[in-house]
């Protein structure tokens, strides 16, 4: 993904988080905030997830399922994607489904099908 298409820094992340709204499903929680700059997204993988490689793992592939559904997504979000443990055991079409649903479940209009 290109740099200006992510949160990049700890300010960046805290804003989302403090004024941002939450939503959830059994894989992920997503953390919306509307933004002036374009729709932005950063991943935050916690140390309970696993070690490096696991943690790595899990954040190219979602990188990737953002990269190639980024036309889905609304413009003007700022948003923080958070697998959860469980996410670990999904193949890369399940954690594409699931994205998509917790993105649906934020109200994304272009998320609906």
């Amino acid at each position: 993904m290109e740099k200006s298409l992510r949160l990049r820094n700890n300010r960046e992340y805290s804003l989302v988080y403090k004024r941002g709204k939450t939503y959830y499903n059994r894989n992920f929680s997503l953390v919306v905030l509307n933004s002036k700059k374009g729709s932005r997204i950063g991943f935050s993988v916690t140390k309970k997830y696993g070690n490096a490689v696991e943690r790595n793992r899990i954040k190219r592939r979602l990188r990737e399922i953002v990269r190639l559904n980024f036309s889905e997504f609304d413009k003007g979000l700022d948003m923080v994607i958070i697998p959860k443990k469980n996410t670990q055991d999904l193949t890369y079409k399940q954690l594409e489904s699931a994205l998509l649903h917790v993105c649906r479940k934020a109200g994304s209009k272009k998320c609906q099908k």
